[in-house]
């Protein structure tokens, strides 16, 4: 199988792949540029758009967020295609399992999950597929009348203006001096719609390069959106101490190179400086 042609998935979970597409590209977000917004890596966002794995709750109403997009009719979709997806893997259970096979799948929660990961319950579904041949008929066959009806529940459900209100925000779990050295998304201070880009700016290798201000945390930081190992990015503010982000290894360059945060109580003199391991430092300004 090919990149271009992802596995098959249900109706309803193809929808759901298809709807968080067409919002990702309202929202004018690289794949790297979402990653950095979200808690979720530049390659669990390409399997959940791509239709290769069930997005998780959290990350739908993450893009909603992100998007400006009330999350109430996604909501209801994810609703369905979860039970779709769950159903899929019914599907190949044991009959004595089947009242509790409504579990979502053991690597859907985690939003880092590597081609490791996901193999376990694939080769899971390969063996028990080989000693359940006889049920599988009749059992696709249910499924695919649930997933037509549960199609046909979402028009309707989806029509609905209700339950539009956006989640709210968590609290941030820092506020100006108290955020200095601690990462944005893991304090809360990374928040969609929260967040200000305060200068952006294109390297010569084509990666965007932000300095991002938090107006909830009274933060500011930087971010690359591709770096290799050896990058090194500096964020400081005049007469304050920098804060750094260095690409350690191979699993660091596959995401955005994020500063920890500095005080931004004040923002004189902010500025963020990017050093390429093979070549001169860039300094940006706001």
């Amino acid at each position: 199988m090919t990149d271009t042609e992802p596995p098959v998935a249900g109706p309803v979970c193809a929808r759901l792949a298809g709807e968080l597409r067409d919002l990702r590209t309202r929202t004018g977000l690289s794949m790297v540029a979402l990653a950095a917004r979200t808690v979720y890596s530049k390659s669990s966002w390409e399997r959940y758009l791509n239709g290769k794995q069930l997005a998780p709750r959290q990350a739908v109403e993450a893009l909603c967020t992100v998007a400006g997009e009330p999350s109430g009719r996604l909501m209801a979709l994810w609703e369905l295609a979860d039970l779709e997806w769950s159903g899929r893997a019914r599907t190949t259970a044991p009959p004595v399992a089947r009242t509790t096979a409504t579990t979502p799948p053991d690597d859907r929660p985690g939003d880092h999950a590597t081609s490791t990961v996901q193999a376990t319950p694939r080769q899971a579904y390969g063996q028990r597929r080989r000693r359940h041949r006889g049920g599988l008929a009749a059992t696709c066959a249910v499924g695919l009348t649930v997933a037509i009806g549960v199609t046909t529940w979402l028009h309707a459900a989806t029509e609905n203006p209700t339950n539009t209100a956006p989640p709210a925000p968590p609290a941030p779990g820092c506020h100006a001096r108290t955020c200095t050295g601690h990462k944005p998304t893991a304090m809360g201070c990374a928040m969609p719609g929260q967040e200000q880009v305060l200068r952006e700016q294109r390297l010569p290798t084509g990666t965007p390069l932000e300095i991002v201000y938090s107006k909830q945390c009274r933060a500011a930081w930087a971010l690359v959106g591709t770096a290799q190992i050896g990058d090194v990015l500096t964020v400081s503010t005049q007469g304050g101490a920098p804060e750094h982000a260095k690409v350690a290894d191979k699993y660091e360059a596959e995401n955005p190179l994020v500063t920890p945060m500095i005080d931004g109580s004040s923002l004189s003199g902010l500025r963020t400086c990017f050093k390429p391991v093979d070549g001169h430092k860039k300094c940006f300004r706001t």
